[in-house]
């Protein structure tokens, strides 16, 4: 993974592979298959997740279902636990153009991500008939990740998918938080807000979470189809007056969110439903633990090192200022570590689109970073991905050094207008300093790195 991580910033740097070698510690860290087996594991007919013990012997069936960018690799490593108890299943993952691996009795489908397309709803209602012959005496095993929300639709009655994809645009456009954006999903889906409780219902339901939400908020996470949810119809029709999308939503949508909120529609599962009674829900995978492995990386590589948050979030742009100051005052003060130092944060920015550029989240930070670091000797920032994929682009984030805006302006590329037009894709390109690891099968949010060296 290292090799694939380089950029020309950080081939030159004294301190490019120790940086490389971080992300690529990071990532490994949260393998989905890795944390899938150490989770679900089998001792002859008992099978253990986590803390408590099932018997097989119990149930007549198992089946796997699952949705999000980790659901390959995770539905690989579960089909192998569960071995010949497995009774069929259905996952879909991301059409990032990766190979699907042959997995005996598991069907894996592509959809669309981050706007789903027809194929999210077919994938919803294959799912749906196969829960639908789930009994008692039957166990359902589901793998959630990042990017389940997109990747696994079942739209309300009178509402379209093409509803849902205008919304998705405006949603994705308008800077609004993943937990925002969440509420109103989960109002519009009857897979969401703990939709999938009820379809596997009366079923034994045990579910592995791979988390890309800042704070982990396991309701949240691909819009918590498994778990209860504690948003309601009236809080997604605050988000829709507080971004301003009233004149831009589907007439459908606020249709049938506003007879919700008058309770002609039943509400998402909420946390006191007597069916959760038969629900496990467990966290395999976060930000956090990637934070923690970069962490480790960086103090092998002889870095004054800590992690800054990884509760990142905010305007990208906003957030690649503040960043870099941080830099800044490690050069002037060595303070809050003396230089060589390497600081890490996690977290998702969001982009509040102002012009038609190609980029992402990690690549508009870097550069507002690389403005921001001008002229300043031995400090970087480096924004990545850890899905591999930043925004609708093949790069996951960028590096920005106090070097690249002079680079850049030498070629001709001016960083203040392409960051007004949300361009920053083709500048960073032209630098060679796209990170490109290419579609990495985990996602837990973003990392950032703010590097000074000696």
């Amino acid at each position: 993974m290292s090799e694939r991580l380089w950029t020309a910033s950080l081939r030159s740097a004294p301190w490019g592979a120790a940086v490389t070698h971080m992300m690529a510690a990071a990532l490994a860290a949260v393998d989905p298959a890795q944390a899938t087996i150490a989770t679900l594991r089998r001792e002859g007919e008992w099978l253990l997740v986590g803390e408590r013990r099932y018997d097989l012997r119990a149930f007549d069936r198992v089946w796997l279902v699952g949705a999000g960018k980790a659901g390959s690799a995770m539905a690989q490593a579960a089909a192998q636990v569960l071995g010949d108890r497995l009774s069929g299943g259905i996952v879909v993952v991301k059409d990032d153009g990766a190979p699907l691996p042959e997995i005996p009795g598991v069907t894996l489908m592509r959809a669309a991500h981050p706007t789903p397309d027809e194929r999210s709803v077919l994938a919803g209602q294959r799912i749906a008939t196969l829960l639908a012959q789930a009994s008692e005496r039957d166990l359902v095993v589901a793998l959630i990740s990042g990017g389940g929300s997109a990747l696994l639709n079942l739209p309300v009655t009178g509402v379209t998918l093409a509803d849902i994809q205008q919304l998705t645009t405006e949603l994705l456009a308008c800077g609004a938080p993943i937990g925002a954006i969440n509420t109103i999903r989960k109002h519009l889906d009857q897979i969401k807000g703990g939709g999938l409780v009820r379809m596997a219902a009366p079923a034994t339901l045990v579910t592995l979470i791979l988390s890309d939400v800042v704070g982990s908020p396991l309701e949240v996470i691909a819009s918590g189809p498994t778990v209860a949810d504690p948003t309601t119809f009236a809080e997604a029709l605050a988000v829709i007056e507080r971004y301003e999308l009233r004149n831009r939503c589907p007439p459908a949508i606020l249709a049938y969110l506003a007879a919700g909120a008058r309770g002609d529609h039943p509400e998402t599962l909420k946390p006191n439903d007597p069916l959760l009674s038969k629900v496990q829900n467990v966290l395999i995978g976060s930000n956090a633990q990637a934070a923690q492995a970069a962490l480790a990386a960086a103090q092998t590589a002889g870095f004054h090192t800590m992690i800054l948050t990884t509760f990142l979030e905010g305007e990208a742009r906003e957030v690649g200022q503040v960043l870099s100051a941080i830099a800044r005052e490690i050069v002037t003060s060595h303070q809050p570590l003396p230089a060589p130092a390497c600081l890490i944060a996690g977290g998702e920015t969001t982009v509040t689109l102002r012009g038609t550029g190609r980029g992402g989240r990690n690549q508009e930070l870097a550069l507002s970073a690389a403005i921001a670091l001008d002229g300043l000797e031995h400090a970087a920032v480096i924004a990545l991905a850890t899905d591999g994929g930043d925004g609708p682009t093949d790069a996951a984030g960028a590096v920005a050094t106090g070097a690249t805006v002079r680079r850049a302006r030498a070629l001709g590329y001016d960083p203040v207008d392409h960051l007004r037009r949300n361009d920053a894709y083709p500048f960073f390109a032209a630098l060679d300093d796209l990170l490109r690891p290419g579609p990495t099968g985990t996602n837990v949010n973003d990392l950032v790195f703010i590097v000074v060296g000696c």
